[in-house]
């Protein structure tokens, strides 16, 4: 299992694709209804698949520091407001037009809404777009985006388990109260993070796991998604600290996220996907079209050029991670099992539209810049 999915990076890479859409469709091959079966090792792609999730959040959670969380809410609340009205409303409407009933519809709102931030930082690293203006501003609305995850999560989470109303608003309010803790001015670091940084790459690597699970058993245990709380856990480093940790995470992170990624194709049965094709087809271009709309006005209201503005609307067409964790919770709750078969081929279809999209801007771009000197 371990050498297919390397091959399937490799070739993922060689295509300057994300790997995403290839493991969820592996899944699909090895799950029910596929040519092949995995049945003997489904234990071990579940534990790793719980393992993965929460580990793709914490990285997440790694990328940002405080104080670029309160600066992203404070300068793009008017953006990332435009841009949850634009990319959830298709998802909730597809979702009641389905069939799929007001919670099942709330999902799959969320699952459009939310843009993949790891495709898409993979996507400003290897084209090289760190210093870019536009990058400003993809990366303010992935924040937005986070902080509206942070809370909606939670809340899906308690709706889906069937907690009571006031165990809903318990849950929210105990991610909001962290989340203030958290964008309050600090000169130091926590003082478990000083103590644990202090120590050697071993006693960081088995602390920093160690934590985020124990954490995350209680936060699933207190009805708040264990991924949310691997995020906040995150949140909490910055710095030098985050910098080590990330670094000793990442080879685990890739392997675990691997994991969920196909143990979420493997609960999709092959045979079901014909009746939704259109759908995740129908769904999928209409949701391109409002990130390209959302990313396009953005980075015009920053100030960004013609062309950076082109670069922000196609990098956020790309969804991966989160919409994958959305769709994992409604179909562990029992909801409408077409909601996990959607959107296995929804994410399959974005996840490389996204970096295509982007590509051809830089293509397009190029073209334009050889016609100028020539003419």
């Amino acid at each position: 299992m371990l050498l297919g999915l390397a091959v399937l990076a490799i070739v993922a890479g060689r295509l300057g694709l994300s790997p995403v859409p290839f493991y969820l469709l592996a899944g699909l091959l090895l799950g029910p209804g596929g040519p092949f079966q995995l049945e003997e090792i489904g234990g071990f792609i579940e534990v790793g698949a719980e393992v993965g999730v929460v580990l793709l959040l914490l990285m997440l959670g790694l990328e940002y520091s405080p104080r670029e969380l309160a600066s992203g809410l404070r300068t793009g609340w008017l953006s990332g407001l435009v841009d949850l009205v634009l990319n959830a409303a298709p998802g909730v409407a597809a979702g009641l037009l389905l069939g799929f009933g007001g919670l099942g519809a709330a999902a799959l709102g969320g699952i459009t809404y939310i843009s993949s931030s790891g495709v898409i930082a993979k996507l400003i690293a290897d084209l090289g777009f760190t210093g870019n203006r536009e990058t400003g501003t993809v990366l303010t609305l992935l924040v937005v985006e986070d902080l509206v995850m942070a809370v909606y999560l939670p809340l899906l989470a308690a709706a889906l388990l069937g907690a009571s109303i006031g165990g809903a608003v318990a849950a929210v309010s105990l991610v909001a109260a962290v989340l203030v803790v958290l964008l309050r001015p600090r000169s130091r670091e926590p003082r478990w993070t000083a103590a644990l940084f202090d120590r050697s790459d071993e006693a960081v690597l088995l602390g920093i796991l160690g934590v985020s699970l124990v954490v995350g058993a209680m936060a699933d245990r207190l009805g708040v998604s264990a991924a949310v709380a691997a995020f906040l856990i995150g949140l909490t480093l910055s710095g030098e600290p985050a910098e080590r940790a990330a670094r000793l995470l990442h080879p685990l992170r890739d392997l675990f996220a691997a994991a969920f990624f196909l143990f979420f194709g493997l609960q999709v049965d092959v045979g079901a996907l014909g009746p939704v094709v259109w759908a995740a087809a129908g769904l999928g271009a209409a949701t391109a079209a409002t990130k390209v709309a959302t990313g396009w006005w953005a980075a015009r209201s920053d100030g960004v050029g013609r062309w950076g503005r082109r670069r922000a609307a196609a990098m956020l067409i790309s969804r991966g991670e989160f919409s994958i964790v959305i769709a994992e919770l409604a179909v562990t709750a029992g909801l409408d099992e077409r909601i996990g078969t959607l959107s296995a081929a929804y994410v399959m279809a974005l996840a490389i539209a996204g970096p295509l999209a982007v590509r051809a801007v830089e293509a397009a771009r190029a073209r334009a810049r050889s016609a100028r000197r020539t003419g």
